[in-house]
């Protein structure tokens, strides 16, 4: 009986190990990219299998449904072609997307979106409008008109990138209770009460706490389980940590993501924390095209360099952590192509692993767990 059990466990820890994902990635496509490109990710080897693509007018972020069932979108286009927001359904056993609905973005150049933990509810952050829209998620995935519209105000010392404001990330706090904006043209971080169950979700007054002048703030992280923020700003180049509580973000450090003595152009983008909570990442473009990797300590929310890892490419966008942990997957917009790291569980160090798999102008990455 003891052989037995050992055996099965064997067994069921073999095929946890060898848990297949679905990868999608957003893209420009203002040249020969299609839209949004699904791929089978292998937790064992690392390895990316296309598993489709469906046409769809630059969608260059993308947010998942908490029920695995539905892809959100934003369609940054410009000029006569209107920005919109997208759903789409997704069909796990033939790895297809189909469009559902689309609603306006409500303001020029959406470039983020975020879906709330009851899934009842879609944002999207207007980079050039400088504002956020609010939409309810109806039966079946759909986006329900837009019920709150909320701009922002004011700008910063750049004159060149911070003459108004410019939403760059909308991000749901996990304790459900506020939603962070970052504003990379007003420098500063605003925290939205959020009420999940009220007709309109986002409360009228943000508290709002400034970054350092010139730093343009771009994305923010929470810790799941510690009361850590955590801001990669795109023009400063560091990443400053914040302790979260009470709904108030009080500053504990500032930590420069590029090497001492960095001297070339810095372009940060995205910041994510594995998820055992160990380390978190954050990658730059500009002239580094590197992506840091960072100690977190979980006592105090500091955290300690603890490398560089040359992205292989140009244009490091964004990138994201497989659900096994053992591998990040890095987005090179600028040399078309995925490029997948191992990730060793223990330093937090990549390795780079595989051919990088190439993909025309791609902008997002996100996982999910396939049924």
């Amino acid at each position: 009986m003891r052989f037995i059990i050992f055996t099965f466990l064997i067994m069921a820890a073999q095929s946890l190990s060898a848990q297949t994902y679905y990868l999608f990635t957003g893209t420009y496509t203002n040249g020969p990219s299609k839209g949004i490109y699904v791929f089978r990710f292998n937790s064992s080897t690392g390895t990316l299998s296309p598993a489709g693509t469906i046409a769809t007018e630059n969608p260059s972020y993308l947010a998942l449904s908490k029920d695995n069932q539905t892809v959100y979108a934003v369609n940054e286009n410009g000029g006569d072609k209107k920005p919109t927001i997208s759903a789409f359904s997704f069909n796990h056993e033939t790895a297809t997307l189909k469009l559902l609905n689309a609603q306006p973005a409500n303001g020029d150049a959406p470039c983020y979106v975020s879906v709330d933990a009851l899934n009842k509810w879609v944002v999207a952050g207007n980079y050039s409008g400088g504002n956020f829209s609010v939409y309810p998620i109806q039966s079946g995935g759909n986006i329900g008109e837009a019920v709150q519209v909320v701009a922002h105000a004011g700008s910063s010392v750049d004159k060149d990138r911070q003459e108004k404001p410019h939403v760059h990330s909308v991000v749901f706090t996990p304790d459900k209770r506020f939603l962070a904006v970052a504003d990379l043209g007003t420098d500063k971080i605003y925290l939205y009460p959020f009420n999940a169950d009220s007709k309109k979700p986002i409360g009228e007054t943000p508290m709002e706490f400034p970054t350092t002048p010139g730093a343009g703030p771009r994305h923010i992280v929470f810790h799941k389980t510690m009361p850590y923020a955590y801001v990669i700003e795109e023009l400063s180049g560091n990443v400053t940590a914040y302790k979260y509580f009470g709904g108030k973000l009080t500053r504990i450090q500032s930590i420069s993501s590029h090497p001492a003595g960095f001297k070339g152009e810095i372009g940060s983008a995205a910041i994510r924390i594995s998820g055992d909570g160990r380390f978190l990442y954050a990658s730059n473009r500009g002239s580094s095209n590197t992506i840091s990797i960072f100690a977190l300590n979980k006592k105090t929310g500091k955290l300690s360099s603890k490398g560089f890892q040359d992205c292989l490419g140009e244009g490091p966008r964004d990138f994201n952590i497989d659900p096994s942990g053992r591998y990040l997957v890095c987005v090179n917009g600028k040399s078309n192509q995925l490029v997948v790291f191992a990730r060793n569980k223990a330093t937090g160090l990549l390795t780079p692993s595989g051919t990088p798999v190439e993909i025309p102008t791609p902008v997002s990455v996100e996982f999910m767990y396939m049924k």
